[in-house]
């Protein structure tokens, strides 16, 4: 019998203390039981600056944090196509938003061709020892980038049979590149895309 009364005696301080913490919750929250359409000011403030920000058009400043953050995304890049290229799919997937619609027709041509011989790539990337700008131009909206890339590759072409076509599984190879990228500067996309390879 004692049991039931603590029982009893527990729920009604529980209760107590419930209805203690509702009132609490009352007075420093109010009695609002919706949203009624009004952000608070703070959030106002910051609604403000984010439709001014949208606002802002892309900078077209080429300066030389500019083109250093450029070179951090060009080596990136640089290794991603040669990678995606070399590799033995014979398709460029991961590559073919960094490029141009001519470049990517280029590059799945070759991929084709190499894959109707039943030959495949096999790549191992070292690593970029150079990326340099060799000269930027802007022409209207558009930023043309020409950036001179030295790297390192293991590299080579098997056949059906795996017999070796060209190239060397066991050697360093440097590669030399010519590359120009190409962004609008007007544009919300602030991807880079290749536009052309030199040499």
């Amino acid at each position: 019998m004692m049991n039931y009364s603590f029982e009893y005696i527990d729920i009604i301080l529980l209760a107590m203390i419930a209805g203690f913490i509702f009132l609490r919750l009352r007075g420093i929250l109010g009695k609002r039981t919706g949203y009624d359409g009004k952000s608070p000011p703070q959030f106002q403030e910051v609604l403000k600056k984010i439709k001014v920000d949208n606002k802002k058009k892309p900078s077209d400043k080429f300066d030389d944090k500019a083109q250093k953050e450029f070179l951090e995304g060009a080596r990136i890049a640089y290794e991603t196509i040669i990678t995606d290229f070399s590799d033995n799919d014979n398709k460029i997937i991961n590559a073919k938003p960094l490029l141009n619609k001519d470049i990517y027709n280029q590059f799945d041509e070759a991929l084709k061709e190499r894959a109707k011989r039943g030959h495949f790539a096999e790549i191992t990337f070292i690593g970029v020892n150079k990326a340099e700008i060799k000269e930027h131009k802007k022409v209207g909206n558009i930023l043309n980038v020409t950036v001179d890339f030295i790297a390192e590759v293991i590299t080579c072409i098997r056949d059906k049979e795996k017999k070796i076509i060209s190239g060397d599984p066991e050697k360093i190879k440097k590669i030399y590149d010519t590359w120009v990228f190409s962004r609008d500067i007007n544009s919300q996309n602030p991807n880079w895309m290749l536009v052309n390879i030199l040499t």
